[in-house]
């Protein structure tokens, strides 16, 4: 995997991945152009567990509708503001079994999602899990 920042000017930046796509990313503590680097990070682990949840749960046959994971972190006071916790949310429709979607969250947090794995060597991450427009919770 290869990827790259080039910086534009000013605190703007344009993250290139090895197949071409672009992030603009903005390093201005207003983030007017675009995410800080660490938005991208935080955004990352959402992308990276919905894929997996998402996965498991059609795999499983299970009626899911909707997946909106968020995330919600505190950083570290002080350089290198590392994250320290993050908690995240997953809002799930469709009538999917709850024994279905805890498995499904607990396998992508211990197992699938590489960014999670990388995250909690520096953060604690929690997570819960909403159920909503029909979802059984059961």
């Amino acid at each position: 995997m290869i990827a790259s920042a080039e910086w534009k000017e000013g605190t703007q930046y344009i993250g290139r991945t090895e197949v071409g796509h672009t992030i603009p990313i903005d390093a201005d503590s207003a983030h007017t152009t675009g995410p800080s680097p660490m938005e991208v990070v935080l955004t990352a682990l959402c992308a990276c567990t919905s894929v997996d949840v998402v996965s498991i749960l059609q795999k499983k046959r299970e009626p899911l509708t909707s997946l909106i994971v968020s995330a919600e972190a505190q950083q570290a006071p002080a350089p290198p503001r590392t994250f320290t916790h993050i908690r995240l949310t997953y809002r799930i429709s469709g009538k999917v079994s709850k024994k279905a979607a805890e498995d499904a969250v607990s396998l992508s947090k211990n197992k699938y999602c590489s960014v999670s794995r990388m995250l909690e060597k520096s953060a604690a991450i929690e997570f819960t899990i909403e159920y909503a427009d029909g979802a059984t919770g059961e």
